[in-house]
């Protein structure tokens, strides 16, 4: 990211997206004000898990896939986004692969208070 005070070059999402296959494992795309805008590709169930300090914003760019939660599922299609507010047990599940934007505090851990697995993420790399 630049650290200079001029304006970086816009982010094409489309590009952006294809510029990378692994699934669970986002892509810093922007910096801004303590939080990062993310992008992740994923197919299947995530792990249960919370955040006890950080909100998350979930802005689905490609796909369908639904946020479950331990008392209620809502269902997510392109251009539509959920706000998964801190301290709120959430999974997100995608039968076929889907693009989400994130937008979420600078160094949350990208699978909250679960047990440590494959996919963590700790080590965030930006985009190629």
């Amino acid at each position: 990211m630049p650290t200079d005070r001029t304006a970086p070059p816009p982010v094409d999402l489309t590009e952006a997206f294809a510029s990378f296959t692994e699934h669970f494992s986002p892509r810093i795309a922007a910096e801004l004000n303590g939080q990062m805008v993310k992008l992740v590709k994923f197919a299947g169930p995530f792990v249960w898990h919370s955040h006890a300090e950080e909100d998350e914003l979930f802005l689905l760019w490609r796909g369908h896939f639904r946020m479950e939660f331990r008392d209620r599922v809502v269902e997510l299609g392109p251009g539509q986004l959920l706000v998964v507010p801190r301290g709120v047990e959430h999974r997100p599940v995608a039968e076929s692969e889907v693009e989400i934007v994130l937008f979420e505090p600078a160094g949350t851990l990208n699978t909250g208070d679960a047990p440590e697995s494959e996919r963590t993420v700790r080590d965030l790399r930006p985009l190629d």
